[in-house]
């Protein structure tokens, strides 16, 4: 059964708390308890917060250019791709729907070869499912014209390559040619028209992207290799996208963003869980600071205690009254780090540059790290989650030194006094 607080226990549990204690050492330690329970919680909350921010931060980056699914048909091209895009575009949830053509290849320019994955695009149709025109740092993303063989490089690769804006490169494709003088690889110089920076490696150093028309022609083939869709929720899109192919006429296979990113954000979910049961571990050291404040206060009480109990306070309410204590001084603490740790992660954006600033250094330099500056992203369920787990270690902790009060013998306590 719940144990249910009298009003006479808690206004005793109240005023132990309250009370000048004559021994200021233990009204030192609760302090102490107090400030470690609201550091801890402020921590806590601080750093999921960040670790939050990151993870937010990787998502879009990522999913500004792997599309939320995309859509290909089992074993062939999709030669009438208009036709199917404006079906699927009327279904609820998908938001934006464009063709591409994906292959591998290999880019060259003067002494410099480097591997690239290569993406046919329709400019007017790109902007529906990612932010590529938005991340270009050099060039237009109208520049790709049909028939021009002109690209589009990552940032990374086009340094690798050493080529800019106006630059020429040859793309090798990985099917050959069969003329007289044997078998030759399938070359085609391209135009640098543009150059990207999206933010994560795997885009800016591998990515080329050129006219859809020119990628097929390129490569022979007579229909794009699939369509991306975005959806209005990416929580939502493995459903949604599974609702949506499963209605498509004919056979159509459908691959989202959490089967070709799973290992990743896997790996975010599993850091943020570890990350969170480590740093519980500073609410659990302040929480043994309140078993010591708890029980010196019961040395401290013993004679209240005796006579407490000759006056006819079962143990059970003894035992309640320093329980209150205990949660009390909990509760204080956790309010402190909930409220400073949700100022802090809501403003940590403004207060991690001013420490720069102050300090003259850079935590996150732009020339080390893609992601610059430290983002936060505050969720009420995490603040809710630590909010409980820390009230929970404080009741725990009062558990041991109100069990040692509640069988304090009367006679026993009083026998010096």
């Amino acid at each position: 059964m719940p144990l249910m607080f009298k009003p006479v226990e808690v206004f005793i549990g109240l005023r132990y708390v309250r009370a000048k204690r004559r021994n200021h050492f233990i009204s030192f330690i609760s302090l102490i308890s107090i400030l470690g329970v609201g550091i801890g919680v402020m921590a806590i909350i601080t750093i999921l917060s960040v670790m939050n921010g990151f993870e937010k931060e990787l998502t879009d980056r990522i999913l500004g250019m792997a599309s939320h699914a995309t859509v290909v048909e089992r074993g062939k091209s999709l030669s009438d791709w208009k036709t199917l895009a404006a079906e699927i575009e009327h279904y609820p949830g998908i938001i934006g729907v464009a063709p591409y053509f994906h292959a591998e290849g290999m880019l060259t320019h003067a002494k410099s070869v480097n591997g690239t994955i290569v993406r046919g695009i329709l400019p007017e149709e790109e902007t529906k499912v990612s932010v590529i025109a938005d991340r270009m740092i050099m060039g237009e993303l109208s520049s790709l014209v049909a028939g021009e063989f002109d690209m589009l490089l990552g940032k990374e690769l086009a340094r690798t390559l050493g080529v800019t804006v106006g630059d020429k490169v040859t793309l090798v494709a990985p099917q050959a040619n069969v003329t007289p003088a044997g078998i030759m690889p399938r070359l085609k110089r391209f135009t640098v028209v543009g150059i990207f920076e999206i933010g994560m490696h795997e885009f800016d150093s591998a990515l080329a992207l050129i006219h859809m028309d020119d990628a097929m022609r390129l490569f022979r083939k007579d229909g794009p290799t699939g369509l991306r869709l975005k959806t209005d929720n990416i929580l939502t899109a493995p459903v949604v996208s599974r609702n949506v192919v499963s209605q498509l006429p004919g056979y159509f296979w459908v691959t989202d963003w959490t089967q070709r990113h799973s290992n990743f954000f896997e790996a975010l979910k599993t850091e943020k869980t570890v990350m969170f049961f480590i740093l519980m571990l500073i609410v659990a050291v302040a929480a043994f600071n309140i078993i010591s404040t708890l029980v010196m206060t019961v040395t401290d009480k013993q004679a209240d205690i005796a006579v407490l109990r000759t006056i006819g306070i079962s143990p059970k309410s003894i035992l309640a009254i320093f329980m209150i204590q205990g949660t009390l001084i909990g509760l204080v603490g956790i309010l402190f780090g909930v409220i400073s740790g949700v100022w802090l992660a809501s403003n940590v954006e403004t207060i991690v540059p001013a420490i720069e600033k102050m300090l003259q250094v850079d935590f996150l330099s732009a020339e080390v790290y893609y992601i610059s500056e430290v983002p936060s992203d505050l969720r009420r369920g995490d603040v809710i989650i630590i909010g409980i787990f820390s009230f929970l270690f404080c009741i725990l902790a009062t558990i041991y030194p109100a069990l040692r009060a509640a069988h304090t013998q009367p006679a026993e306590a009083l026998r010096y006094e």
